[in-house]
């Protein structure tokens, strides 16, 4: 039989195993909810940091990716919705700051990356399944350079990163080959389908490099249509960004057919300063109003030009026309891109000068443009729903 004192002896024994198992199990479940709060913590203070053109937090947007802490190391990604975006190292040293300053960090490690969002209603888009988002570059009349324009823009966006096609629907005048150097080669075929040809990061096809180049286009309506529906449908443009659409200048077949037949995210207008071309804009405006395409905003080219002799400015075409466009109609001002020798021989010689003369006025003019494209288009994808079908 045991004594008192064996029996207390065997109790401590038994105590003790049963202690350090509940030891263990409260160390385990404090560690996790340390590092439970301190992930919190970091995104809390990433709330600080707002998107300037969505007017949210990047942490609300759901821009804050693979956030990982490792005894004090964080690291994450900030996926933004361009490539493009003129922010990008400014909310990336933002967001290195805050953390740095966050109790027990040791190392910050924030990597930016950029997914463009999906266009609305290309979602249920049979003919264009990978391309995100569609864009018409047009104009009321010819002779703005409007086909320069869109040149650039695709150019510019593919610099930045982005995946971008450019479909040459000015079938009149298919003048992009010329400008990207690609007048000569033909497409490839596969299973049936136009592979589009490259340059310079862009998928491009035109009429110009389907039929001889001194063979005159002459097409009626329905066959402008058809047109249209194969450059999109039998061309393998796979994933895509951004598809620039050229368009014909006017208010006619083909921009209807676009509309018709894919869901454009949005059209750019291309205008000069003088009144002349702003008049004939002013339809291309209302023309898109009626087929429920939302205008992007204004691009002012040739606005002005400076003497590479004495830096004298002179506005050939007048001044301002752009911005009172812009603001007659209530729609973004995208941009004033300057009259030089560098753009035009550029899109001589098939080397745009976003590439040619990357520190030139117009390329740096051409680069924010793009900017602010990429911007609306963002914009206008990440608007509810509820608000575009009502302005529908």
């Amino acid at each position: 039989m045991k004594t008192a004192k064996q029996i207390k002896a065997a109790g401590r024994k038994t105590a003790k195993p049963d202690f350090a198992i509940m030891s263990f199990h409260l160390k385990f479940s404090c560690n996790q909810i340390m590092s439970q709060l301190s992930e919190q913590t970091v995104l809390d203070s990433l709330k600080q940091i707002v998107d300037p053109d969505l007017r949210k937090d990047i942490v609300t947007l759901g821009f804050v990716r693979d956030l990982k802490i490792d005894d004090g190391d964080v690291s994450l990604r900030i996926v933004l919705t361009t490539p493009a975006c003129p922010v990008k190292e400014q909310m990336e040293a933002q967001a290195t700051g805050i953390i740095s300053s966050l109790e027990g960090v040791k190392s910050v490690k924030v990597t930016m990356d950029a997914e463009v969002p999906q266009g609305r209603g290309v979602a249920n888009n049979v003919a264009l399944p990978g391309v995100k988002n569609i864009i018409a570059v047009s104009s009321g009349k010819g002779g703005v350079g409007k086909s320069t324009v869109a040149v650039n823009l695709a150019v510019s966006l593919a610099k930045n990163g982005a995946k971008v096609g450019l479909m040459d629907a000015d079938v009149y005048g298919p003048n992009v080959p010329i400008m990207l150097g690609i007048a000569n080669i033909q497409p490839a075929v596969e299973n049936s389908q136009l592979i589009p040809i490259e340059a310079h990061g862009v998928k491009i096809i035109s009429m110009a490099v389907l039929v001889p180049p001194d063979k005159p286009m002459i097409l009626r309506g329905p066959m402008l249509h058809g047109v249209v529906r194969q450059f999109l449908t039998d061309v393998k443009w796979g994933e895509l960004d951004y598809l620039i659409v050229d368009m014909p200048p006017g208010t006619g077949d083909v921009q209807l057919s676009l509309a018709q037949l894919v869901p454009v995210q949005g059209a750019v207008l291309v205008t000069t300063p003088q009144e002349v071309s702003l008049s004939d804009v002013r339809r291309a405006v209302k023309m898109f109003e009626q087929v429920a395409v939302p205008v992007l905003g204004v691009i002012e080219n040739m606005s002005y030009f400076v003497a590479p002799d004495t830096g004298n400015r002179y506005n050939i075409f007048g001044e301002g026309g752009g911005q009172k466009l812009a603001d007659e109609y209530g729609l973004n001002f995208l941009g004033q891109v300057p009259l030089g020798m560098e753009v035009r021989e550029g899109g001589d010689k098939g080397v745009p000068v976003v590439v040619s003369a990357p520190d030139s006025q117009q390329s740096k003019a051409f680069n924010t443009v793009a900017e602010e494209v990429a911007r609306q288009v963002s914009i206008e994808a990440m608007k509810p729903e509820l608000v575009v079908m009502r302005r529908g």
